[in-house]
Formats: C-alpha cells, sequence, structure tokens
C-alpha cells in the first residue's frame, strides 16, 4: 500500500508486506539502503567519499535507460539561447546509458544541407529532483571534439528568488570548447541585468594530452562564502567576491541550485562547425556525485 514502492498497488485495502524500493542493497557499500529490493546501481564504496562529507545523491549510470527520478530532458528549438544551432531532444540518438556511461551525443541531420544547417543534441537537468544549498559536486565525464561543440557542466539556481539571469547567479563547474582540446572553464556569472551582468572566472590547462582522449573529474565545492574548482582533485581557481542587486552578500550563491549537462553546438563563444567537424560527437559521463 506504500505508494513510494515499485509494485503499489492503488485498489489494495490491506498491506501484504511485498512492496518493493529501488536502492543500493550492497551492505558494505557507503550509502546501503536496508529498505531496498532492487539494486539501483548505485551502490560506492566508502573509499570514494572524500574525507569530510557524506554522498547526498548520485547516479553511477549502471541501470539499462536514464533515471527520470532523478532527471529532465529539455526541449528547445535552435536559436534559443547565445545562437546556438542545436535542437534538444530527449530522443535516445541524442542521450541514454550504455555500457555504464550515460551519453549526450550531437549530432547533424543526414543529409546534411549547408545553406540550412540542422544539429541536435541533449540537455538534461535535476531541477526539483536534486536541488541542493552548499557541497561538493563531483563529475567524471570524457569531452567530444571538434569546432563548434560546446559540453558544458553547470548549475542554476531552482527558484530564482533574487530574479532573472544573472541576477540569482550561475556557477559553470566545467564548460569546455572543442577546438581547444586540453583548456576547461570555470565561471560564475552574477550582480546585475544584461548588459551590466558581472562575471569571474578563469581556466585550466591540462599539462598533458586532452580532455577528449580520455575521463577526468571536476568538480566544484560550495560553501556560504566560498567556491572552489578542481581538475582531477588539483584546485585550480577560488571565489569569494561577487554580489546580487536582489540580495545582500552571499547572494546570489545562498540559495538551492540544480545540475545542468548538455552539449551545445555552434554559438557566440565558440562558433559555428566548420568542415574539419566530425559527427557524431559525444559527451560521455561515468557518473554525478554530490556531497555534502
Amino acid at each position: 500500500m506504500d505508494t513510494n514502492a515499485l509494485n503499489y498497488d492503488s485498489l489494495s485495502t490491506e498491506d501484504d508486506g511485498s512492496c518493493q524500493y529501488y536502492g543500493c542493497t550492497d551492505s558494505s557499500a557507503y550509502n546501503y539502503d536496508p529498505d531496498a529490493t532492487n539494486d539501483d546501481g548505485n551502490c560506492i564504496s566508502p573509499s570514494l567519499v572524500p574525507d569530510g562529507w557524506e554522498l547526498v545523491w548520485n547516479d553511477e549510470f549502471n541501470a539499462d535507460a536514464i533515471n527520470e527520478a532523478k532527471w529532465n530532458h529539455e526541449s528547445w528549438a535552435p536559436g534559443r539561447v547565445n545562437n546556438e544551432l542545436q535542437e534538444y531532444t530527449r530522443n535516445l540518438q541524442n542521450s541514454g546509458v550504455n555500457q555504464g556511461y550515460l551519453y549526450i551525443t550531437a549530432r547533424k541531420n543526414n543529409p546534411f544541407d549547408a545553406a540550412n544547417p540542422v544539429y541536435n543534441s541533449a540537455r538534461m537537468h535535476t531541477r526539483r529532483k536534486g536541488d541542493w544549498k552548499y557541497g561538493r559536486v563531483e563529475v567524471r565525464a570524457k569531452m567530444p571534439r571538434g569546432q563548434g561543440l560546446w559540453p558544458a557542466i553547470w548549475m542554476m539556481p531552482s527558484y530564482s528568488v533574487y530574479g532573472g539571469w544573472p541576477v540569482s547567479g550561475e556557477i559553470d563547474i566545467m564548460e569546455f570548447l572543442g577546438h581547444d582540446l586540453s583548456r576547461v572553464y570555470g565561471t560564475i556569472h552574477y550582480g546585475n541585468y544584461y548588459p551590466d551582468k558581472s562575471s569571474t572566472g578563469t581556466s585550466y590547462v591540462l599539462p598533458a594530452g586532452d580532455f577528449s582522449e580520455s575521463f577526468h573529474t571536476f568538480a566544484l565545492e560550495w560553501e556560504a562564502n566560498e567556491l572552489r574548482w578542481y581538475v582531477d582533485d588539483i584546485l585550480y581557481q577560488t571565489l569569494n567576491n561577487w554580489y546580487s542587486i536582489g540580495g545582500e552578500y552571499p547572494a546570489p550563491f545562498d540559495q538551492e541550485f540544480h545540475l545542468i549537462l548538455n552539449v551545445a553546438v555552434g554559438g557566440e563563444w565558440p562558433g559555428n562547425p566548420d568542415p574539419s567537424t566530425l559527427f557524431p560527437q559525444t559527451m560521455l559521463v561515468d557518473y554525478v556525485r554530490i556531497f555534502q
């Protein structure tokens, strides 16, 4: 009779004790759930939890499909923001889970009309299913490559209590431009409305190799008065100075935010694809973990 159970029966009048629940069923895991009857593929070892933090949310992408209890898809027409070229869809060709990874794939129409270029991709977020105020966000991912590709791991306010963008803030944990393979960016947006908006950030350059060759771990540690960015546990940026016309410091970064994963095509920052850009291109995500 439990409405949260996998096998909830709306017609039942007496509980038969057979309710089933998703969760971690491995008793040695950090996030073991003694009430779980069906393993959700999200068990993690205690050794994977950083010292001083507690795991509060994670997706290891070990299921057969994207977990719709944790993720929402956006459906957007081309050109909605930043003069980007892609349509965002929830189609399996653009996003799904395969062999323990989430894939977000940018494609171009086939046959392709250079006079009317059409691209599609995916944008996913956790709003109303995963909203957090402070903590450590950790994402292990591998980037696509090519001129005009713009994958991002970022956060937006879940309620925008101080006003519209960017007065209620934006936190870019990782942005990558597909033509600059060894560099990622971490940035915050805040302050006043466009065109008087403010932003602060910097970039990190790999000492060797590039972000499309192998997986790397991108992390943000977020406290009331400080934000810290890491790549593979290397701290490369600390910020503690921002403002919002909608509230007193530490506004706007003192409210709940949600996580967004997407791969954009084209736009004002990366520029558009050119003949050297090969499609399809995929951002692979090994896991997302939230600690507080």
